[in-house]
């Protein structure tokens, strides 16, 4: 493989990591937020015993579970992209 594919290549790879670690960060946030917010719609329920606060309840778990595998989806995407970056880079010295 040519040096120029190659460092296009790595290119591409650097700047998806970094917009991918740019939203896990936002990810981050919104779970703590979502957590958070479940864990008060959870006590309200236990209070309450209403159907409304327990469906409410269920929402909101459901609702953390979404970005909590959203979240693991990104994790696993930069793992391979950190992998091909390596992969990349090996290549790039082996060229020289």
């Amino acid at each position: 493989m040519f040096r120029s594919s190659i460092e296009k290549k790595l290119t591409a790879v650097s700047s998806e990591l970094r917009t991918l670690r740019e939203e896990l960060g936002i990810l981050e946030e919104q779970l703590v937020q979502v957590a958070d917010e479940a864990e008060d719609l959870r006590l309200r329920s236990l209070v309450s015993e209403t159907p409304l606060a327990v469906q409410e309840q269920r929402e909101s778990a459901k609702a953390v579970a979404a970005v909590k595998r959203d979240r693991e989806a990104k994790l696993k995407r930069l793992q391979k992209l950190e992998h091909k970056q390596d992969d990349l880079l090996d290549q790039l010295t082996e060229v020289r």
